[in-house]
């Protein structure tokens, strides 16, 4: 949260009814910042700052250094599925970002598939925890301008994984548990038009996690 900048109307206003800016970040599975983006409009909502980002357009347009698709382990008879991220019901679901079923009376294979990338997102919600339980500005209201909230959230992303130690991670992820600054679910916050080749990834994944060879946590192969 930041104090309201003066003369910004409702740019910064967000859903939550308070002001903010938007930290989009990719985390791996060990809670590391690998790309962040600072700055935009607490407005904005989640899935159009990831499109107008870089590495939005980087992953759309096919200009990142992302690995070739791979078969999944023991599942040669899927065919080869592309290197995924995950992301909650707010993002869109893409051939290389996975998003859960939405709705609530789903199959059970549709459940299994949830629950897994919920397990998944778990990583990134304790990288936030962790990045917040460190910097405790992050617990209040910061009261700067904009342009000097950006340069500090950039460097305790930096500071937060050049001091990321895995001997930490429980004893900060207790303190945000009882700051109650755990992430908020996400309600499917717009339509999801995804594309057909979209829908086969997923329905390829739902269909490996429903399998004795996806009893393996997915955490090593979606980050």
């Amino acid at each position: 949260m930041i104090q309201a900048p003066p003369l910004s109307g409702s740019q910064y206003f967000n859903y939550k009814k308070t002001f903010s800016i938007v930290l989009l970040a990719v985390v791996d599975a060990d809670y590391r910042f690998r790309i962040i983006q600072v700055g935009d409009y607490g407005r904005t909502s989640d899935g159009g700052v990831f499109a107008g980002s870089q590495v939005g357009n980087g992953m759309e347009n096919g200009t990142l250094q992302v690995p070739a698709s791979a078969t999944l382990p023991g599942a040669a008879h899927l065919g080869a599925v592309p290197f995924a991220m995950v992301g909650d019901a707010a993002f869109p679901l893409k051939t290389y970002l996975m998003r859960p079923y939405p709705g609530k009376y789903l199959s059970h294979e549709k459940r299994i598939f949830n629950y897994r990338l919920s397990r998944a997102r778990m990583v990134v919600e304790n990288a936030f925890g962790i990045l917040a339980s460190r910097w405790r500005i992050f617990y209040r209201r910061i009261n700067l301008s904009p342009d000097h909230v950006d340069p500090l959230v950039v460097t305790a992303c930096i500071l937060h994984n050049f001091l990321l130690n895995p001997a930490d991670h429980q004893r900060l992820l207790n303190e945000a548990e009882q700051q109650g600054r755990e992430m908020a679910a996400v309600q499917n916050m717009g339509g999801n038009r995804a594309g057909r080749a979209a829908w086969d990834v997923r329905g390829i994944l739902t269909t490996f996690f429903n399998s004795p060879e996806g009893s393996v946590p997915w955490q090593d192969r979606m980050v």
